[in-house]
């Protein structure tokens, strides 16, 4: 039986094609993801006072204790100099220690004196008490001004409340409040709004199926998506211990490093575990 010249030529080619074929490598799986910022923040006043001045705006760039925004604190100012100069004052202790001084020079003569019978006992006793006196004075004035230096640091304390800074290096997402307006205390008044986007965190939710197979420390490669877009190598954090049976599904946390803020946050992406 005679085949057609092009159907043998078919063969030929297949023949040579399959081994191609099989050692082509498999696709690794891709799964959808979502990058977020390490942690959002709402900035609030830790005192109720007026906001004399806010010194970032949207989309700036802050580092960990940069200050953000600052309080009217004109009688908390006064209030610290007053106190510091009382830390500071050492007048009462100067005066102390040159009548401890005086005391005990006078109960020495007296001590010398009757033993030569020249003054009697009670002299000598009440010598020695007026040096007493002056030791307990003078101990008086020492814890008097360490109690002046605890109120000085406490009135620091309660200057330093009306300087917000940030309590970590991120970006600023939104100013609320402005300069002469009231900032409160109360949760639903936050004068601005911080993210921490270095490290971002890469958030996957991955079917049962897959649970143990995925483990801590396993490396994985993250592709933002358009225009974002690029390859990243990454690690996994964090491998969630309890599963959501109503779903079927388990959450795994990568970190994704972002030093110089390249990468935004909230963009959806996929995951290839390796």
């Amino acid at each position: 039986m005679m085949f057609p010249r092009s159907f043998i030529s078919g063969l030929l080619l297949s023949a040579v094609a399959l081994p191609h074929a099989e050692s082509a490598p498999a696709q690794l799986p891709e799964y959808d993801c979502m990058i977020e910022a390490r942690q959002n923040v709402e900035i609030r006043s830790p005192v109720e006072a007026m906001i004399e001045s806010v010194r970032v705006k949207r989309g700036d760039p802050v580092t960990k204790g940069q200050v953000l925004v600052t309080l009217a604190s004109g009688p908390e100012r006064a209030a610290y100099a007053l106190a510091q100069s009382r830390a500071q004052a050492v007048g009462e202790i100067k005066a102390a220690e040159a009548r401890v001084d005086i005391t005990r020079k006078k109960l020495r003569r007296a001590e010398e004196l009757v033993k030569q019978n020249f003054i009697s006992v009670n002299a000598r006793e009440e010598a020695e008490a007026e040096h007493k006196l002056a030791s307990e004075e003078l101990r008086r004035a020492q814890e008097n001004q360490q109690i002046a230096r605890h109120e000085a640091k406490r009135a620091s304390e309660v200057l330093a409340m009306r300087t917000i800074r940030s309590p970590f290096t991120g970006v600023v997402v939104e100013v609320l409040l402005k300069p002469g307006e009231f900032g409160a205390i109360t949760f639903k008044d936050p004068i601005l709004k911080l993210a921490e986007i270095d490290p971002l965190h890469v958030e996957v939710i991955l079917p049962v199926s897959l649970y143990g197979k995925v483990k801590p420390k396993q490396h994985a490669t993250v592709m933002p998506e358009q225009p974002v877009g690029g390859r990243y190598d990454t690690v996994v954090k964090i491998v969630d211990k309890v599963v959501d049976a109503a779903s079927g599904t388990f959450g795994v946390r990568l970190e994704l490093p972002n030093k110089n803020f390249e990468l935004p946050a909230g963009v959806r992406c996929k995951v290839q575990f390796r």
